[in-house]
């Protein structure tokens, strides 16, 4: 199919371009030109312990990231954001990966921060540099080339309803909310979710949902597209189960061509059209010719 000469120029040009692609998802947001100092705010973060957050890869190519608090509602300390970007960095290396199921122990998603930590980091720079820090970390998530799913059991709350907001798809189980409660705390999102929100349901639906800390059931999150389906069982293994069954539709191809399908859309959502339209173009260059392409061609697939 390549003329002998070409194909290792070929390969060359995939190499180079995935790379390129890599660095672009991992550039931080905030450096230390933003007054942002990662290792110090780090080492204040791992002061308040407590609770983990897990991550199994699945040999089918999904990931199943826990939140594990339960005794606090999987609300975040200290150490489980600094452990959030361990996992995010795991999962940027895992070359097998095609989509991750974001979900809480104990039936329920996850009610925000830790307000020991909270309270103990009040001072303005503390808030920022955490603010930095998380926002860092869900933009990766989100720039992740795997299909990923939030599935909200319980209550998704504060800083929990912004971190839905960082996955490509919310799934809702029976007597389940997402509530951005900030305003009762004096506060607005700030680890990226008023952003993605606005982006998700537009201005005016995100306005109503942060100024009135609105409770979003199943129903009203299907209606404004926050949510894309509701799951039949709240119960944990079932619900897991079902998740898993949902993002199957997605993810039942061959691993480079669904990394490269999320990819395209990552791009088009976040580079201006001619940088996205460039971007397209070196992604569809590493699946053109490739392997379930080559297939799908001798197989002269007749659409119908």
């Amino acid at each position: 199919i390549f003329p002998e000469m070409a194909l290792p120029l070929w390969k060359n040009l995939l190499q180079t371009t995935k790379k390129s692609i890599l660095q672009q998802r991992r550039l931080s947001l905030y450096n230390g030109a933003h007054g942002y100092e990662e290792e110090l705010i780090k080492k204040k973060l791992q002061q308040f312990s407590g609770g983990s957050i897990n991550l199994s890869k699945e040999d089918n190519g999904i990931g199943i990231l826990t939140l594990n608090n339960p005794k606090l509602m999987n609300a975040f300390t200290g150490t489980m954001m600094v452990e959030l970007q361990e996992r995010v960095t795991e999962l940027e290396n895992w070359k097998d990966g095609k989509g991750l199921i974001i979900h809480g122990a104990g039936n329920t998603f996850c009610s925000g921060s830790d307000l020991n930590a909270v309270k103990e980091m009040s001072n303005s720079q503390d808030g920022m540099n955490m603010c930095m820090f998380m926002q860092n970390t869900l933009t990766r998530l989100m720039r992740l080339p795997l299909i990923s799913v939030a599935l909200v059991q319980g209550k998704a709350f504060g800083g929990g309803a912004e971190l839905t907001t960082a996955c490509d798809f919310r799934l809702m189980t029976p007597g389940s909310e997402i509530r951005f409660v900030h305003k009762h705390m004096g506060l607005v999102p700030g680890w990226g979710g008023a952003a993605r929100l606005v982006r998700l349901v537009g201005s005016a639906a995100a306005l109503q949902l942060l100024g009135g800390a609105a409770r979003v059931g199943p129903e009203r999150a299907l209606s404004l597209g926050l949510a894309q389906d509701t799951l039949p069982s709240s119960h944990g293994a079932t619900a897991l189960a079902a998740a898993r069954a949902w993002l199957g539709q997605y993810t039942e191809a061959p691993t480079a061509v669904v990394r490269a399908v999320k990819e395209v859309v990552t791009a088009g959502r976040e580079l201006p059209l001619e940088a996205a339209l460039r971007t397209e173009k070196d992604i569809f260059g590493t699946v053109w010719g490739g392997p379930a392409n080559l297939q799908a061609l001798v197989r002269k697939p007749k659409h119908k």
